[in-house]
This record gives structure tokens, sequence and C-alpha cells, in this order.
């Protein structure tokens, strides 16, 4: 069996393993380094490489503008769904009762829209031969990893799963708690444990503890341990798995209302639904008017991400706070417990684990957290910066997903490429694309001024330049609507002002790109290039007074 781990690897394995390692930060040195020499010796052949990359890019623009909008349409029809009734009649309809109707409403055409998709669903569900549990048997449970999260930040996401539509009886609470965490954080659990234990239908902690062998100071770790704890709590309660959805939330992470009752729904509803992740959408809500606006513009750009990856379900790759079949869990052997970037880990690990009989489900439904805070603009900048090169610490599955895909002999040859070409792109894409649009595009013309003079190109490169970046602002005029549309709704002083300068804000993003998306990544992609292994930071984070 292919073990989901780059220790303990010897002779080919760890060729293997150090040669993809090296892979992606060597591309993005090569393609950057190489750009530079080729602006410095040729300038004119830069000129032109750098115009097909720009047209290249525009065209990406375009696309990814296109099934950004489409998916938040998507989510705005989805705003007004009942999930709860919806719930009722798949369990109505599972006995044999009736079928899920139609019912007229005051928002006509979204639910239109959103009833055809839920009849397609239904369709997709009969035909499969495989139905789902009735929901008063599904459990959700919640794991909520916590070192050093004081109760202030927990203690709200607690109290949004009691909030919402699904009945909380059906929910267990895990506060999974580090040895090492100050003994404020662990009477704090301890204390939230005592006070919404008779609000849920259980209410756990754990305590993981330090230096376990084989094991890393990562969040999965201590995930991992809590779920097999869960495990031990479901088998005494004569609890099937096969019933239990787990999600592993982030401490900040405050649930919308209809979240629980959307991914049952969504459980209920997918045929081979042990065998499946579901990703909602993530947004940064919970503080996103107390934090400058370089972060507030850079969290905003990781929702957009995620919403234009939810429009191909078979390329989607579980990030952050995400859910997942508990018995699909259990099976691949739990969260890996040596790597940092365990939300897209875990996917991979399944994907390999059943042979590409796996997938990630998107949810139109939204779950929010907190941008990295540190007080001071400094701080919060350096803050953002290490939680980026975190996040781009997922370069880390390349390496072990691709000698997975070497070992794996069901894989269909295609579905590896297709895949290991995204996975491999969408790295390099990162480290390097807002470096050579902000800053290397201009550097034929500034290393040779007099030789690009005297071309043709000198007086139709600007011109050409001026045109794809004038068609990019259109794309930036959609992004600016979407992000005020996608902000949170709750009325606060000068909030109208507030929003148009959010606007403005966006004018950030040549800067924004650079510092804290581009150098993040190719920091991360050159620790992995040279062996430096990286170790989970927590992501300080604190709530406005």
């Amino acid at each position: 069996m292919f073990q989901y781990s780059r220790q303990y690897l010897k002779g080919k394995e760890l060729l293997r393993e150090r040669l993809f390692e090296t892979l992606p930060g060597l591309t993005s040195w090569t393609l950057l380094v190489g750009l530079f020499l080729i602006s410095f010796w040729k300038p004119v052949l830069a000129a032109v490489v750098i115009i097909l990359f720009d047209f290249y890019w525009l065209l990406r623009l375009f696309y990814l503008t296109l099934f950004l909008a489409l998916s938040f349409l998507r989510l705005y029809v989805e705003e007004q769904t009942d999930w709860m009734g919806r719930i009722k009649k798949i369990d109505r309809l599972v006995e044999g009762r009736d079928r899920p109707s139609h019912q007229p409403s005051r928002w006509r055409w979204r639910q239109e829209i959103s009833n055809w998709i839920c009849s397609r669903e239904v369709q997709k569900l009969e035909e499969s031969g495989l139905p789902p549990p009735s929901s008063k048997d599904i459990y959700h449970l919640v794991i909520i990893p916590m070192v050093k999260e004081a109760r202030k930040i927990v203690e709200p996401g607690i109290e949004s799963h009691l909030k919402g539509s699904f009945p909380p009886e059906n929910i267990i609470v895990v506060l999974a708690v580090e040895e090492r965490a100050q003994e404020e954080v662990k009477r704090s659990a301890m204390e939230l444990q005592e006070e919404y234990r008779s609000c849920f239908y259980d209410f756990l902690v754990t305590i993981h503890p330090e230096n376990l062998p084989g094991e890393a100071g990562v969040k999965g770790a201590n995930a991992a341990f809590a779920a097999k704890k869960a495990d031990e709590y479901f088998a005494s309660k004569k609890i099937p798995v096969a019933n239990v959805i787990v999600s592993c939330f982030d401490a900040d992470t405050v649930v919308d209302k209809n979240y629980f009752a959307c991914l049952t729904y969504s459980f209920m509803v997918c045929p081979h639904r042990n065998r499946a992740s579901f990703q909602p959408i993530p947004v940064y809500h919970n503080n996103i008017w107390n934090v400058p606006g370089f972060a507030r513009v850079l969290e905003m750009g990781a929702s957009f991400f995620q919403l234009t990856e939810a429009t191909q379900p078979d390329k989607l790759v579980t990030f952050s706070s995400h859910s997942m079949s508990f018995k699909a869990l259990k099976d691949v052997g739990y969260w890996p417990v040596d790597m940092v970037s365990d939300d897209s880990a875990i996917f991979w690990k399944a994907y390999l684990y059943f042979e590409g009989d796996y997938r990630a489900i998107p949810m139109y439904v939204t779950l929010s957290m907190d941008v990295a805070d540190a007080g001071s603009w400094w701080k919060t900048s350096m803050n953002v910066y290490k939680q980026k090169r975190r996040w781009a610490w997922g370069v880390e599955n390349f390496p072990i997903v691709m000698r997975g895909f070497l070992n794996s002999k069901k894989l269909p040859l295609y579905q590896k490429l297709r895949l290991a070409v995204k996975l491999f792109e969408g790295h390099i894409a990162w480290a390097t694309w807002p470096l050579i649009l902000v800053v290397i595009g201009w550097l034929p013309a500034f290393f040779a001024a007099q030789e690009f003079s005297s071309t043709v190109l000198y007086y139709t490169a600007p011109r050409i330049s001026a045109l794809i970046f004038n068609f990019a602002s259109l794309s930036l005029v959609t992004t600016i609507v979407v992000s005020l549309c996608l902000l949170p709704k709750k009325k606060v002083k000068h909030s109208f002002f507030r929003k148009t300068l959010h606007a403005f804000e966006w004018l950030l993003i040549p800067v924004v790109a650079v510092f804290f998306s581009a150098l993040p990544a190719l920091d991360a992609q050159t620790r992995l290039m040279l062996g430096k292994y990286m170790e989970f930071w927590v992501t300080e984070k604190r709530k406005a007074k």
C-alpha cells in the first residue's frame, strides 16, 4: 500500500521524492532568472515573449472571471434555499412516499434554477440505486484543533453551530487541544465543554500528547488523534461511521446558518457519499473591516479562487475548513501526521488510496474565518506573509502525488497527466506570474533602451501592452462588483464610504500579488527544493475590541 508521506523512504522512492521536490522551485527560478537574462541580452526577444505571455494571461483572466461570475451567481441562487425542507423531501423519497416537488415563491427565478439543479441531483441519486440513510441517522463530527487560541476566538464558531437550521442534537463537537498548549487554553476548553455539552449530542475534549512516534508538530497530527478518539466513541455508542460526516475547522471558523443542512443534503444526494469530500466557499468576514486594506484584498482573492475552482468539480481539491465522510477518513488512515498542508493532503491521500474513485464536491454555502491580524500594520504584514507561505507549502503534496501516480497501475494515464499538470502549473503560476507581470515585463526597455528604441517593436509594444491591460480592466471591474456583493451585509457606521474605499483598494493588486502571493510561494518552493522542511506555524489572530 502506498504511504502518503516523505518519511522513511529508501532507494528509488527517495530519489523520486527529491527529484519532484526540486522540480517546482527549479522551474520557477529558471523562468524568472531566464527571463531576466534574456531581457538583458536579447531585449527584443524578451519583449516578444512577454507580450505573448501577457496575451495568454489575458485569456486566462477572462476565463477565470467568467467562471467567477457564474459561481457567484450559483452562490446567490442558493442563498435562499430551504435545505432542511429538501432534506425532509429526500427522506420521504427514500421512504417511497413522494418525490421532491417545486414550490413557487417570491424569489421565483432563483428558485427555478435551484430546483432544476436539485431535480438533476435527485435523478442521479435514483439512478444509482444507492439510497442514503435517513437524515435523523446522520451525525456531524466537528473537530476544532486548538493550541493557543483563546476562548473568544473559538466560542463564536461553536455558537454558530447552535444557530443553524440543522438540529444540534445530531452534532458532536470535539475540541482537540495540544498537550503543549498553555493551561489557560486547556481550562477554556473544559469551560466550553461544561457550558455547551447539553446543547449538542455531545461535546468532547481531547489532549494530543507531544512527540508521538512518526509525528511532526502539525495540525493534522492533532486532528488525527482526535478522530481516532471519536472513532472509539462511535463504537461505544454504536453509531455507524458510514453515517458520520466529519468537519475539521480552524478555531475561528464561523459557519453559515445553512452550512450543516446544506452539507447533509449534499451527503445524501451523493451516490458515493463515502468516497467524497465536501468543499464550501471560505470567506474571511469575521474581522474584514478591522484589518489593513492589502489584507482585505488578499483574502477576498482567496475566496474568489475557491469560487472559480468550484466550477471544476472534477479537478477540485479540498482547501482550509472542509468536510468529508468519516468512513473514508478512517479507511485512509486519517490525516497525515507529518505534513503542514493537511487540508489538501487528505484529499490526495484519499484519491490515491481509492485509486481515483474519490472526489471533492463543491457546496455553494459559506463559512467565515478571520483575516490574520496582529494589531499593527507591520506585524499584520509579517503574519500574512507567513500564513501565505504556509498555504503555498501545499507544494509539498506535489512530489508525493507524483510518486503515487507512478506507483498506481489502475489510474488512467490521461487522468494522471491532467491532474499532475494542473497541480504543477498552479504552483508555478502562483510563484511567477505576478513577478513577470509587475516586474520583469518592464525590464527589456529598462536594460536596453537604445537598442530597443531602434526597432518597430519599441513603438508597438507599449500599445499592445496598453490594449491588453485595458481589456484586463474589464475583469477588474467585475472583480470589484463581486467583492462588494460578497461582503457582509451587516450595517456598520460609514458602511457606504468603507465599501467605496474597498473598491479602490483593488488597485493595490499588483503590489499585494508580488509581496504577499508570489514571494511567499517562491519562498516555500525554494525551501522544499533545498530540503528545508517547514513546521506548522499558527497564525496569530485576535478579536477587535
